[in-house]
């Protein structure tokens, strides 16, 4: 199925106006793995474009192939298929230009260093000055409201804290796009709610183009702009479903036949491309 968040052509002009190309375009897009049992067919026919500041949430069950998604877009694993451009060029460009942050399941932070210079360590690789990437990671840090932290040490942080050390290392050197795997999954449910809501505010102040994985209904419709759902698999792209909430939320419109409705269509969705056939593995 054609999933289409943003059908853009790309950058050209016609007469004075821009004609603005998807910052993540997949077309046919196709990978699978040799395992010594056989292939693996991970995704199939993946097609999607993504606009610059939407914020897009990838669902489906487990071992359909979002974290798979996640990572080709990332360059952190090739397709055997089919072709896919982030930014214009190649997700290998992209990712020598620093185009994109990345947040893992798990904040995976040095518990030897300070919370600010684990959010300097992709400065640290990347050469930069010393002033500048103590500058850059505190702007980080108060970003996701963690000012006033950057001489604590990870270990001294709740667990919610460190995943927002976490998305302010992502953040550190000013990328376009944000890639988040399931940042959230492991939290507690009211943390997570906290969370949720600070990801949306900081979206909304920094523009940020987000693609983000969730298990979660609801917070994919809570924070996205678009839902995208995903096959068991080999991961097909089934339903693409824009989300018609106004862009200022607030966690009890949960509760809003509005809310409800999309939730409702997602659900409506996964059942539909069987995601509740009892799919199993890894993402």
């Amino acid at each position: 199925m054609d999933g289409r968040v943003a059908d853009h052509a790309p950058t050209d002009h016609r007469g004075d106006a821009a004609v603005p190309h998807p910052l993540v375009a997949a077309h046919d897009l196709s990978l699978v793995f040799d395992a010594a049992d056989g292939p693996v067919h991970a995704l199939s026919e993946v097609n999607l474009s993504i606009a610059r500041h939407d914020f897009v949430s990838l669902i489906g069950p487990s071992g359909c192939g979002k974290t798979t998604l996640l990572r080709v877009i990332a360059d952190l694993v090739k397709p055997t298929g089919g072709s896919i451009l982030v930014d214009g060029g190649t997700p290998e460009q992209a990712r020598l230009d620093r185009s994109y942050g990345y947040v893992f399941q798990a904040p995976a932070l040095y518990p030897w260093r300070s919370v600010r210079r684990n959010v300097e360590l992709p400065l640290e690789i990347m050469g930069l000055p010393a002033a500048r990437r103590r500058d850059s990671a505190r702007a980080a840090l108060a970003t996701v409201g963690l000012d006033g932290f950057e001489n604590k040490f990870p270990w001294q942080l709740s667990g919610g804290m460190q995943q927002r050390v976490s998305i302010a290392r992502a953040l550190g050197f000013e990328p376009e796009l944000l890639l988040m795997d399931e940042p959230f999954g492991a939290l507690d449910e009211i943390t997570r709610d906290g969370l949720n809501m600070h990801l949306h505010e900081l979206w909304k102040r920094t523009r940020l183009t987000v693609i983000f994985v969730t298990h979660s209904i609801p917070e994919a419709v809570f924070l996205s702009t678009h839902i995208v759902v995903m096959s068991p698999r080999p991961g097909r792209i089934t339903q693409v479903i824009e989300n018609t909430l106004p862009r200022d939320r607030e966690l009890d419109m949960r509760e809003t036949p509005d809310f409800l409705q999309i939730a409702h269509q997602v659900r409506e969705g996964l059942r539909a491309g069987h995601s509740y056939d009892g799919a199993t593995g890894p993402t």
